[in-house]
């Protein structure tokens, strides 16, 4: 009897682990962290994949990474999902989303905005590392995201969580596109009076921001400015902290993977 009970635990096991495997659920939540008047976000792109999908190199131009100069330019997240869904990773199984806030129209993340996006991961062991990118407003070109498509971890190999998983955005995180001019008076997106697809066009690399000795000034330059929400009335600096992504598991998941574990201790008993 004892024998039978453990098989049938070992069964139980197998198949809770499977489960847990395949049908992972997490929570992704976006907070701009900026003072009232200060910079905005645009929707942010999200995905988990099998580390397939890169939206950039810095050092290098964005040319063949499809849809990152869109979402970079004017704040499009269609175009980087569909590239992500062509790609390697989106063909593997790969799950991509849009985090957009509902207080305003356009959604953009405004100072102090929060939201949050549940993306079902699918099979967690495949699905394992996680991608994001927004465009930062007003701007010209510039954007967050990151370069590496494996830095980000969400699952180990065996599918289990390695969070809850934080990623702090400071001013120095921003990143230049290098597609545009950053020039406030020549066709930064999200600015009255101008036109966000008409700035003077460049192709150099992708560079930090705040690599450019310029870069402070170009920020002063849009403080002032209005948009359809609000005018910019705070600028930032490389080392304030102006966004947070926080991911964790939806309860749903947490609890499959607790009932995993407690199945795993009666066994052990």
């Amino acid at each position: 009897m004892l024998r039978k009970t453990g098989m049938m635990m070992v069964g139980a096991v197998l198949g809770l682990s499977g489960a847990a495997a395949q049908g992972q659920d997490i929570t992704v939540t976006v907070e701009n962290l900026q003072p009232t008047g200060g910079f905005s976000f645009t929707p942010f792109w999200v995905a988990a994949h099998d580390g397939g999908f890169d939206s950039y190199d810095a050092g290098s131009t964005l040319a063949g990474f499809a849809g990152t100069e869109e979402l970079a330019e004017l704040g499009m997240t269609d175009p980087i999902s569909a590239a992500f869904g062509a790609s390697a990773a989106g063909l593997a199984g790969g799950v991509d989303g849009v985090v957009a806030s509902p207080s305003t129209a356009p959604p953009v993340f405004t100072p102090g905005d929060t939201d949050s996006l549940t993306l079902s991961v699918g099979d967690a062991t495949v699905n394992r590392y996680f991608s994001y990118a927004s465009m930062l407003i007003p701007s010209n070109d510039l954007f967050v995201g990151n370069d590496d498509p494996f830095a980000i971890e969400l699952f180990d190999a065996a599918g289990n969580f390695q969070g809850p998983v934080e990623i702090l955005i400071y001013g120095r995180s921003v990143l230049d596109a290098g597609t545009e001019a950053n020039d406030a008076a020549d066709g930064p997106a999200f600015v009255a009076g101008q036109d966000g697809g008409a700035g003077g066009v460049t192709d150099v690399p992708v560079t930090p921001f705040f690599d450019d000795a310029l870069a402070g000034a170009y920020v002063t330059s849009l403080v002032g400015t209005s948009n359809p929400i609000y005018q910019v009335s705070q600028g930032f600096a490389a080392d304030d902290l102006i966004a947070r992504i926080t991911i964790v598991p939806e309860p749903a998941s947490a609890a499959l993977t607790g009932l995993l574990g407690l199945a795993m201790v009666r066994r052990l008993r």
